[in-house]
């Protein structure tokens, strides 16, 4: 006997929770559906427990270099095992939190590994028991898994995910990233500050490759002076794990090779979109580079199937996915919402220094066909910077030099996560120069670097 809900969502992570939150605002009665922990990977195994890992690593670093701020600190060392055990406390908090969501709006959660056995049905097992659940409408927000090394399965001792890497049973001495995107900078950054010898290896020329280059090439610089060895254009091939170290053959632009020991690696090259085994091939449901293809409301190419998050594509953010929910949920409530865009999603990057983004890189807008005004400022030219100990980065901002549109920001420096919404709500709002010149920030900020660089597109910086 199938159970009858207005709308089922097939995962909780921040696309599937918010969109059940969203839907029994709207008066739907939802069921979600969740085969591991409420949150999914980001609350869980992602966004927010990494982020309770960095912060241990920054105070570390702070307190080794307690003298640049008057203070005397001694005997300076970490329990891995604390270390660890407060982060899981975080991301343990959070998923609470989550349940205590759904309570409050009534949403039924179902226990279980679910899939489409019909366009409105999804039947969830939980060992030898079934139960189908009904819904007028059926969201997908399955999300995405780290990928694998080719022909080299992650086992969680030697050779590591994202996963893996933040409950680790020992701190890594020699420590090999594959990979330098978000996930992999963040991962060799907490490493790197708590002591281990960190090299990256990146296929692309440059570190963050989806970051404007000069920001990419400031991080490359930063990065290598904190202490890691970067390695551009190169690949990784014979990872071999042994019992107490991993080799692996790291070959360089030129054609140079050579074999290099690590005690352990992270493989933080891409992700895999969670499609296997849901319904999705009996169903009809299209697919484009294996990832659900959609419409800017979420629906697929089968009424009543919807899809939001990860499992539909880049960018691969929560916020993305939240907002993906928020927009697929109105329309099935009929409130005609504005059509999902990725225009203006901003990306974080949570290393020391902080890397955020929004809209083109200036490459980008030139290849797009603007002529570009381009502002840039430097954290040394900011007093409230100065004072933090955190002079080093930039603001950068890139303008249509017709029509004074915001193109694009990008930041690399001390909490620039938190400066970037500025540009995101401007950008938002279609504000040009004009207005932002206009607009008074508050003083001593970090905020004013924003100003100062849409002055100094305009040949109007006040400080540099």
């Amino acid at each position: 006997m199938s159970e009858a809900f207005d709308l089922v969502i097939l995962g909780s992570g921040p696309g599937g929770y918010v969109a059940a939150i969203r839907a029994s605002q709207l008066g739907l009665k939802v069921a979600v559906v969740e085969r591991e922990r409420l949150g999914g990977i980001c609350l869980n195994w992602g966004c927010i427990p990494t982020k309770a890992l960095l912060r241990t690593s920054e105070i570390y670093h702070y307190m080794q270099h307690a003298d640049a701020y008057g203070l005397s600190v001694t005997g300076v060392s970490f329990d891995l095992g604390k270390v660890t055990e407060r982060s899981r406390k975080v991301a343990g908090q959070l998923n609470s939190g989550v349940k205590s969501l759904m309570k409050k709006h009534k949403v039924t959660v179902v226990e279980g590994t679910g899939a489409l056995t019909g366009p409105t049905e999804v039947t969830v097992t939980t060992g030898d028991t079934a139960r189908v659940l009904q819904g007028k409408d059926v969201i997908i927000a399955t999300g995405a898994r780290a990928r694998d090394f080719p022909g080299l399965p992650a086992d969680g001792k030697r050779i590591w995910t994202y996963r893996h890497a933040m409950v680790p049973p020992e701190m890594p001495t020699r420590l090999l990233v594959i990979g330098s995107g978000a996930i992999g900078i963040e991962f060799a950054s907490f490493y790197n500050d708590m002591g281990a010898e960190v090299t990256v290896v990146e296929m692309q020329d440059r570190i963050l490759p989806v970051e404007d280059e000069e920001v990419s090439a400031f991080m490359a610089k930063t990065l290598t002076k904190q202490g890691m060895t970067i390695i551009t254009g190169a690949k990784v091939s014979d990872v071999t794990p042994g019992p107490d170290a991993v080799s692996a053959t790291i070959t360089t632009g030129d054609g140079k090779a050579a074999s290099h020991n690590f005690s352990h690696v992270i493989v933080a090259i891409g992700i895999v979109h969670n499609i296997e085994n849901i319904g999705l091939e009996a169903l009809g449901v299209t697919l484009e580079r294996n990832r659900i293809a959609v419409d800017g409301f979420g629906r697929t190419n089968v009424p009543h199937v919807h899809a939001i998050g990860d499992v539909t594509g880049a960018p691969w953010l929560a916020h993305k996915a939240s907002h993906e929910g928020i927009v697929c949920v109105e329309n099935i409530a009929g409130l005609n919402p504005h059509p999902f865009e990725i225009w203006n999603i901003p990306g974080c990057t949570y290393s020391r220094p902080q890397v955020a983004s929004v809209g083109m890189t200036e490459a980008n807008a030139i290849a797009a066909g603007h002529t570009v005004k381009v502002g840039k400022f430097p954290f040394i030219g900011n007093g409230k910077a100065i004072a933090l100990g955190e002079a080093e980065g930039f603001v950068k901002t890139v303008f249509d030099a017709a029509t004074g549109e915001l193109l694009g920001a990008h930041m690399v420096g001390a909490e620039v996560t938190e400066l970037i919404q500025g540009y995101v709500i401007a950008r938002q709002l279609e504000t040009t120069e004009a207005e932002l010149m206009e607009t008074v920030f508050a003083h001593p900020t970090l905020s004013e670097m924003m100003h100062e660089s849409v002055l100094g597109a305009y040949g109007r910086a006040l400080h540099f």
